[in-house]
């Protein structure tokens, strides 16, 4: 597994976008530009430990792991905190950067995490990804080849957009990349059995941005939102995007890039005036 440089754009303050369980920097191809072409903030988006593109990481991964080496980036960069956004396993590590007082402000959009040690929840997404386990396996055989299999895209669409249709060949490229350089899939599914969830949210006090998917699969809409609905701070924004699945960034990339820039726009300190002539 090659180790890829991070999607890096724009100038302004710092924009961290984290990927979810399995993808990499790839889903922000769309995001990221579009945010950084308001002039207003550094993006950067790169592939966490044991992801296609990423570190390599330890023989079983964590979410702390994950987070401790977005730390070293951002420290990398020079930046002590970053405006945050994380989907899914990136939402999960949002919170724990949250948690150590590296986000400036967090948006969370399908976020993972949303349960205790021995909540039903949890169980239930472990063994999605488990039951997923024979398709990787002949993704992982047979590589970008699998795409012409019969009902592979009606298939393996389910967990990421609302529809097939909207992903593009490109997108499907990427995703079998993504799926079949991942060894954080069974890293990440052992830890996740052993460890509790997202505890302490009612404490946060960075301004978080929620959002929650219409179609998702995954982590559907009330089941894997209520942890944060309820235990969340009041001042919490919740968001409904309407008509997208789990990784919204393939199908809505605009919309995704807006959400966040109008919510991160109304805590960013304003640009430095021009001077006068």
């Amino acid at each position: 597994m090659t180790e890829r440089a991070p999607i890096h754009l724009g100038s302004g303050e710092p924009i961290l976008l984290l990927h979810p369980f399995m993808m990499s920097q790839n889903v922000w191809k769309g995001v990221a530009p579009a945010i950084a072409d308001t002039g207003r903030y550094e993006v950067y988006a790169p592939t966490m430990p044991g992801h296609n593109g990423g570190v390599k990481g330890r023989l079983f991964l964590d979410t702390a792991e994950l987070a401790d080496d977005m730390e070293r980036r951002m420290d990398a960069l020079g930046w002590r905190t970053a405006h945050i956004v994380g989907n899914s396993l990136g939402g999960w590590v949002a919170f724990e950067l949250e948690r150590r007082g590296r986000a400036r402000t967090l948006t969370a959009i399908a976020p993972a995490g949303g349960w205790r040690r021995y909540s039903p929840v949890k169980f239930e997404i472990v063994f999605k990804f488990v039951a997923g386990l024979p398709i990787w396996l002949v993704a992982r055989l047979l590589g970008q080849r699998a795409l012409r299999l019969p009902y592979v895209r009606q298939l393996g669409y389910v967990p990421i957009s609302a529809s097939p249709d909207r992903l593009d060949d490109d997108d499907w490229h990427d995703i079998i990349d993504d799926v079949t350089h991942c060894p954080a899939y069974y890293q990440l599914l052992l830890k996740a059995l052993l460890l509790p969830g997202l505890v302490e949210l009612a404490d946060a006090k960075t301004p978080t941005h929620l959002v929650i998917c219409e179609k998702d699969r995954v982590l559907p809409h009330p089941r894997f939102t209520r942890h944060f609905t309820e235990h969340l701070p009041g001042t919490t924004k919740i968001t409904h995007l309407d008509g997208v699945g789990h990784i919204p960034m393939y199908e809505a990339p605009q919309r995704v890039a807006d959400l966040v820039v109008e919510f991160v726009d109304g805590y960013a300190a304003p640009p430095p005036r021009a001077a006068l002539g």
